[in-house]
């Protein structure tokens, strides 16, 4: 609901989630067993090269291939067996790579079969490709093969020295008669040959829908540092500055992480130019003219990528000349709000943290409210990581959420927070505007089932749970029933919020104890539970051998129930509960030996 702020009595709400950001037949039958399984050639019958620049793939040398491929998965792992098909499948694949490249299905066949490529077969196929890489970059089905390509190389430099060994007594007399100086040197002259072609048109190829995938590709793979997979499917592409283009900006983006782990001084270099360019494109009524680029679905992702990566004297410049007194107008911007979630990810000193929470701070609510609790959740997160502004934000959050006053409240911001729900729509209470606020009842929380935990009300709750002082929310955390905590860890998001408990350094071990005592009673359910026999499985490798005791004694009481479920049983075995219901003392000192070697590698960590 896009609400703006309110009286602190008006009638309850339901804070939104948080949006998103909008962007935009395999198989034949099992061949003969044995030698027999390699198909027969397709030799006879391969197309020559056609005239034009898709040359056609017959559909009996796709067979052939779907069937190579399928009696290459049923092969042995390893023995001179399969050794013989790879070589004998991927000879036939070089001389027909290039249909295969821009066929859709043998486009796919094609990436599954570099998988099991050595390393001089993948240079003899890249080599069949070389004359044709811009048709094959630039192609919806080629462009996965060349990054199929690349993306093996890590695979086959880890153990270049076993590649060549074991092609070495075959191609001894083959390398000297073609007078080459080795597969690692071909392929060297292949990626720098891939790079300087790109070099040649980087334009072109960084404002391609599918050419720009294999320079990202490249440059992830010279730098030696391969990133998540990037989900963004752009569609189409525009005639513009190439940081301000949709495809291109993905390139610059990929550059950007790359040269940040690699070369940090040459990233700052290119942060400051993006920042320059940026700031003297159109003017902007509002303020500086980098605003406009914040609120652009394109230029915003690109600059989020810059903020993250901006060295802290350069990001307190940055919102001091361009951010500072824009940040409420940013926080209710449907795109401008993501980059500015990233500032405040950014943040590394109190210098920063003090004006941005100032800025923010009165504005906390309405934020909640449009439905941008990302940016909440990000602020509370830099005063996490700061250590500063902690205990106002919470009090600006229980105020939001309207269980500050009357005090009895607090108890009830757990269930709030999780669910991003307001006391009154939580509790579903009608009160009028401007009366009093009732007191807390128990009975009804008591009774009331945990809501929906929502991920970033887990993710709110996990850095309050890493506050200096986070008892408030532990009070609140003891106060839930055992069903409700077992709701709470039974949850995929939710789930967290319980590891928070565990491994944050301001929980004591005393308020440890005391909210994971609500779980008795709760410990088998939470077993046979796929998020919750996680957290029992946390919590079990923290315990001291009493509790280790009373967890078992439990789990004991419905032995066969765990060992039939599929997670329970994993539970049990992690547990010993075999050993522990049919020989107790051999339980006993194997649980000692366990805790004594733990005390005694937490020792050597300390130290």
């Amino acid at each position: 609901m896009g609400l703006g702020p309110r009286s602190p009595r008006k009638a309850g709400r339901q804070f939104p989630a948080g949006g998103k950001r909008g962007r935009g037949a395999k198989g034949s039958g099992r061949p003969p067993s044995g030698r027999e399984r390699q198909p027969r050639s397709p030799a006879d019958w391969s197309s020559k090269p056609a005239i034009d620049e898709h040359p056609h793939l017959s559909s009996e040398a796709l067979g052939y291939f779907r069937r190579a491929l399928s009696a290459l998965k049923e092969a042995p792992e390893a023995g001179e067996e399969r050794e013989l098909m790879v070589h004998n499948i991927l000879k036939e694949v070089e001389s027909q790579a290039l249909a295969l490249a821009t066929n859709r299905t043998g486009s796919e066949m094609l990436q599954e079969l570099l998988g099991f490529s050595p390393l001089k077969p993948l240079c003899q196929i890249w080599a069949a490709l070389r004359s044709n890489f811009r048709l094959v970059a630039c192609h919806r089905c080629g462009v996965h093969v060349l990054q199929s390509a690349l993306l093996q190389l890590p695979r086959l430099l880890a153990s270049p020295a076993e590649e060549e060994r074991k092609e070495e007594e075959e191609e001894e007399e083959e390398e000297e008669k073609d007078g080459k100086n080795g597969t690692l040197e071909a392929l060297e002259e292949l990626v720098l040959g891939l790079g300087s072609e790109m070099c040649d048109d980087f334009l072109f190829y960084c404002g391609d829908t599918h050419g720009s995938f294999v320079v990202r590709t490249l440059l992830q793979v010279l730098g030696g540092t391969l990133l998540e997979s990037e989900r963004a499917r752009p569609h189409g592409s525009q005639s513009s500055v190439f940081i301000t283009d949709k495809i291109s900006s993905f390139c610059l983006q990929v550059a950007l992480q790359i040269l940040h782990r690699k070369l940090p001084q040459l990233c700052a270099h290119l942060c400051s130019a993006t920042i320059g360019y940026l700031s003297t494109r159109n003017s902007s009524a509002d303020g500086s003219p980098l605003l406009l680029f914040l609120r652009d679905q394109t230029s915003s992702r690109l600059l989020e990528q810059v903020l993250l990566v901006l060295e802290p004297q350069k990001l307190q410049s940055l919102f001091e000349d361009h951010f500072q007194g824009q940040l409420q107008t940013l926080a209710a911007h449907p795109i401008a709000n993501f980059p500015l979630q990233r500032l405040l990810d950014a943040i590394t000193a109190p210098e920063l943290l003090s004006p941005v929470f100032e800025e923010l701070s009165p504005a906390l609510e309405a934020i909640l409210a449009q439905g941008h609790t990302g940016v909440v959740v990000a602020l509370v997160g830099a005063c996490r990581k700061v250590g500063a502004h902690q205990a106002q934000v919470l009090q600006l959050l229980l105020e939001a959420f309207h269980c500050a006053k009357p005090s009895s409240r607090h108890v009830a911001c757990v269930p709030l927070f999780a669910t991003l729900m307001a006391y009154e729509v939580y509790y579903e209470l009608t009160e009028e505007e401007g009366a009093v606020p009732a007191e807390h009842q128990v009975e009804i929380a008591t009774s009331r089932a945990l809501g929906e935990v929502t991920v970033l009300g887990s993710l709110l709750l996990q850095h309050l749970l890493h506050f200096s002082n986070p008892a408030l929310v532990l009070r609140s955390l003891g106060a839930l029933t055992g069903p409700q905590l077992l709701t709470l860890a039974q949850s995929p998001a939710g789930s967290h919020v319980l590891d928070a408990i565990l491994t944050s350094a301001s929980v004591t071990c005393k308020q440890r104890r005391r909210v994971l005592q609500t779980l008795k009673g709760q410990y088998v359910a939470l077993a046979c539970s796929r998020h919750g026999s996680r957290v029992l499985d946390a919590i079990w490798s923290g315990a001291a051998l009493g509790a280790r005791k009373e967890i078992a004694t439990e789990l004991g009481e419905q032995n066969q129930e765990l060992i039939r479920d599929p997670f329970g049983h994993h539970v049990a075995r992690n547990v010993a509960l075999t050993t522990f219901l049919k020989r107790r003392e051999a339980w006993e000192q194997q649980q000692s030996a366990v805790a004594k070697r733990r005390r005694v590698l937490n020792a050597i960590l300390e130290d």
